[in-house]
């Protein structure tokens, strides 16, 4: 630049006027957050088992039998040389990427709004953007975007078929009811309720029939407090049985169906078509959780029939999820990345919605444990708020 020209803009600046166009300084404070990260040299990289638990004995879905209360993960912690530690979920085969992390700078391992480098996977994924956050005193969803909302809804997704659970023989759907209402009072406004009694556990016509009780029943009983239902029936239906059980729900409205069945272009087109017509023209149609074929599922995002895609936040990878966002925008395609398991992957979810936008909840599981501090995510009248803390914030306890 010459000088001339120099002089001119540090007049402009002293003036009150703004002369850098807002990419100079974006780029501008890219390179410095790149030069801070280039300061941190890896050190160490260790492992470490975490016990946690719902708040609630867990039964079964559809598919799978009772999920239990009491639960373990494993944590990777990255240490600089310069004294800074980032942590996040991972699992035991994480220690095969160690050498590729060992002696490193961050700034070759991860950058901002780029996500971790090539050659390294979601089980460092998450520990990587924790630490980049903490060397740079940012929360992690400023540093990939922050185009989206501090606040989301939220919905819990731990209602199950809990009239099966040992014990609740004489409770029956009761125990249902008792636990959407500890949900509510724990500050959700959106009950995901898993169906598919039909696929598994009860007879066909018998389950279908009671799933359709279910949703009458709860809806019955929150109907006056401004709460939404979701249904999920974990692939275990056919289209006939969606289309049976939407069809017995009546006018209750739904904010989603997710999972009716393994992902089809034709039995898809088919169901959103038959709700179009037939007064669920506003429920979003979600899938795409477990083992998604990707072509299909994002030919039904481009077509407007499936609505919602949610692919897991770890199995699919922090890192991947922001290279999708953009494709899913571009066809006009929502997000709900799934989160079941533990809260961790409710939060890093809400960095995800905050950093990213275009997510429409997010998944909610509810966790207790002494081995972690969850952070500063407050859930209240059914939104849950990002922690503008570094990173993740949130704390390992154990040492």
């Amino acid at each position: 630049m010459k000088r001339s020209n120099f002089l001119k803009l540090s007049g402009a600046a002293i003036a009150g006027t703004t002369v850098l166009p807002h990419a100079w300084a974006n780029k501008n404070e890219n390179q410095i957050q790149i030069a801070e990260l280039e300061k941190h040299i890896i050190d160490k990289c260790e492992l470490v088992d975490i016990d946690f638990s719902w708040p609630r004995f867990v039964g079964r879905n559809g598919r799978i039998d009772y999920h239990g209360q009491h639960k373990k993960c494993t944590v990777l912690k990255i240490y600089t040389r310069q004294g800074a530690m980032g942590w996040g979920l991972s699992d035991k085969k994480a220690e095969e990427l160690f050498p590729l992390l060992q002696n490193k700078k961050v700034s070759d391992l991860v950058k901002p709004e780029k996500g971790i480098a090539d050659g390294l996977d979601r089980r460092v994924d998450f520990a990587l953007h924790d630490l980049m956050g903490v060397i740079l005193n940012q929360p992690v969803f400023k540093l990939i975007g922050n185009r989206g909302p501090k606040e989301v809804s939220i919905y819990s997704g731990m209602i199950y078929l809990d009239e099966l659970n040992p014990g609740n023989e004489t409770k029956g759907l009761d125990t249902i009811l008792e636990n959407c209402e500890w949900d509510y009072n724990y500050g959700y406004r959106k009950l995901k309720v898993k169906i598919g009694r039909s696929g598994r556990w009860y007879p066909h016509d018998e389950g279908l029939k009671k799933d359709i009780e279910v949703l009458n029943l709860i809806h019955s009983s929150f109907k006056n407090r401004k709460v939404e239902l979701l249904v999920d029936s974990n692939d275990m239906y056919s289209l006939e049985d969606t289309i049976g059980f939407l069809s017995g729900i009546g006018d209750i409205s739904l904010f989603w169906v997710e999972e009716p069945f393994r992902e089809e272009i034709n039995a898809g087109q088919k169901l959103r078509t038959w709700m179009n017509k037939n007064g669920f023209e506003k429920t979003y149609y979600a899938d795409g959780e477990a083992n998604p074929d990707f072509d299909v599922c994002l030919q039904l995002g481009k077509e407007q029939i499936m609505n919602v895609f949610l692919p897991d936040t770890y199995g699919y990878g922090f890192s991947e999820w922001i290279k999708l966002m953009t494709t899913l925008k571009q066809i006009n395609m929502l997000s709900s990345p799934h989160a079941w398991g533990d809260r961790l992957k409710t939060n890093y979810t809400t960095h995800l919605s905050a950093g990213l936008g275009n997510v429409c909840t997010v998944e909610g599981v509810t966790c207790n444990s002494d081995d972690i501090d969850y952070g500063d995510y407050p859930i209240v009248g059914g939104k849950i708020k990002v922690s503008d803390s570094p990173g993740f914030g949130m704390k390992l306890l154990k040492k």
